[in-house]
């Protein structure tokens, strides 16, 4: 492949890798992984409501990483109520999941620069050997690829398994009782799945540029190997 051609490969991966950097930062910081809404079932309970009157009842919750907004609704209205991870809810969440999802996004984001910089410097520079040529430039996609999957399934196992919504839904409340009606995913949570996507990409885009797989051997040496062994 000619050498303008791989230049071009290795900017588009330098660019898709920092702006996958620049999401995931984004990401981590806002309130927008997962959105839903809360039934109080006691005060449902309480007036038997159905029908439309169960919507007096329906509140809205959504967080992300840090902190996040619940509007509790008994029947009197919307309360709205801010809250933060750390240290208010340390208590009731399943806090060794939640730090390593963090610790997952911190190394997915520092990689991902990592990647961007190698990138660049691969297609304006000479490649170093080892970890700075392409076995590394394979190493930091599959690193931040594999951190963002993992963040995928620890932070849904976190929701969905553990209950996540219902546990902040039902933060100091003694009196009413809260049941998550409707639970999705927002924004932040699937930018992580668009960054996984994209590290994927890149390590196809290394492979485009002529670039074999870390792990595979050519099979001319191979050959010529044999032949050399039979010849002695």
């Amino acid at each position: 492949m000619a050498a303008q051609q791989k230049k071009l490969l290795f900017c588009t991966a330098g660019v898709l890798s920092l702006a996958c950097a620049l999401g995931a930062a984004a990401a981590v910081g806002t309130q927008l992984w997962v959105r839903g809404s809360v039934l109080c079932s006691t005060g449902a309970l309480l007036v038997n409501a159905s029908g439309p009157e169960l919507h007096k009842f329906i509140g809205h919750i959504q967080y992300g990483l840090f902190s996040g907004q619940r509007v509790r609704q008994c029947g009197l209205g919307g309360r709205p109520f801010q809250f933060s991870f750390f240290p208010d809810l340390l208590r009731i969440i399943p806090a060794s999941i939640h730090v390593s999802v963090i610790l997952f996004c911190t190394v997915l984001i520092v990689f991902a620069l990592v990647g961007a910089g190698f990138f660049m410097f691969n297609a304006f520079g000479s490649p170093y050997e080892t970890l700075h040529g392409p076995v590394g430039l394979y190493l930091w996609s599959f690193i931040c690829c594999s951190c963002g999957c993992l963040i995928m399934i620890l932070f849904s196992s976190e929701v969905k398994i553990h209950h996540l919504s219902e546990k902040i839904a039902n933060f100091k409340e003694g009196t009413f009782t809260f049941k998550t009606h409707s639970e999705q995913f927002a924004n932040s949570f699937w930018t992580i799945l668009v960054c996984s996507l994209v590290q994927f990409l890149n390590a196809l885009l290394i492979r485009f540029a002529g670039f074999e797989f870390p792990f595979s051997k050519s099979k001319d040496s191979g050959t010529i190997t044999g032949a050399v062994d039979l010849m002695y």
